[in-house]
């Protein structure tokens, strides 16, 4: 199998589309456009095996989370999907650990909202859930988002950012879930 790290721009002919249909098929087809946005713009991470199929995919984009009036360049991880035969493998943990490679290169800290189907993987890596308080910083000012509480997970790369659990995590507004 093999692995190739690239930015959304150099993704040749179909793979968008390519990407798509497997994250559909990986999420059972609760994977919507708005979704398939939030994952572009970034890095990917793609393992194809020796056939040239797509088997898993990963990327991370670029967001700023607010954290004690300081904001931090955040790695967000999206779109992390493995084809359902090939699962429990170790190409979700191939793909989070060239992701985490990115973030590590080029963010003060990672951040990722986790299934509870996938939530064993990043904490098997050492992403911890966010036990503090999330929000998000709309149109309309600070909002919070309890329901995301639990689900998002962070990892600082080594030697990185501290975080204050007493303190929220706002993160930028996007369309769609913000998280």
């Amino acid at each position: 199998m093999g692995t190739r790290t690239v930015h959304t721009s150099e993704l040749s002919g179909g793979e968008p589309e390519e990407i798509r249909g497997l994250l559909d098929e990986a999420f059972d087809g609760d994977f919507g456009d708005e979704d398939f946005a939030h994952a572009l713009g970034g890095m990917h991470v793609l393992v194809r095996d020796a056939g040239g199929v797509l088997v898993a995919h990963g990327s991370v984009v670029q967001r700023q989370v607010v954290h004690r009036g300081r904001a931090l360049r955040t790695g967000y991880v999206e779109a992390v999907g493995v084809r359902a035969g090939l699962r429990r493998q170790g190409l979700g943990g191939r793909v989070v650990a060239a992701l985490e490679r990115i973030v590590a290169g080029a963010y003060e800290l990672g951040a990722l909202s986790a299934s509870e189907a996938g939530a064993a993987l990043y904490e098997s890596r050492g992403w911890r859930p966010w036990d503090g308080r999330i929000g998000t910083l709309s149109p309309d000012g600070p909002l919070r988002l309890p329901e995301e509480e639990g689900s998002t997970y962070v990892w600082a790369p080594p030697g990185g950012i501290r975080l204050d659990p007493a303190g929220r995590l706002d993160f930028d507004w996007r369309n769609g879930d913000v998280l």
